[in-house]
């Protein structure tokens, strides 16, 4: 499921993969104008599904950290303010439901796009936040 979402760099959101055209994808947004653009090979896209949080001893997918998410908040928006938290207060809320990432590696604006994220994805119905399907996914698709 979340092979199909991605982030662009320098465009708002996030958007669904559509179809592919001769040199670009045809993305949509996920949010509520469903507006159709072309994202071309020169911009930053990265499939939500191949991003992962640096943890202590490996990396977590984020699938697995949004499900985290998702049981702290009962499948709700995220109760943290992103305008008015400051740095200690984004990083408790990461180590409630990621206790060993790593405070190093993992920097303020990251918790704040993956709890943007993860609110954009709730606020569209979009939940299904289970690992295990998504890896069954990928395997039967090769």
């Amino acid at each position: 499921m979340l092979k199909t979402i991605l982030s662009i760099s320098g465009k708002p959101g996030l958007y669904k993969l559509i179809s592919q055209g001769k040199s670009m994808l045809i993305v949509e947004s996920i949010s509520t104008e469903k507006k159709r653009i072309p994202a071309y090979g020169n911009e930053k896209i990265v499939s939500l599904g191949d991003i992962a949080m640096y943890a202590a001893e490996t990396e977590v997918p984020l699938i697995e950290v949004f499900a985290s998410i998702k049981r702290k908040e009962n499948a709700g928006v995220a109760s943290i303010d992103l305008k008015k938290a400051d740095a200690n207060q984004l990083r408790e809320y990461l180590a409630e439901v990621l206790p060993d990432f790593d405070r190093d590696r993992v920097y303020v604006t990251d918790i704040k796009k993956l709890i943007s994220w993860y609110n954009i994805l709730v606020a569209n119905g979009i939940t299904d936040f289970d690992a295990t399907q998504e890896t069954t996914e990928v395997t039967t698709a090769e």
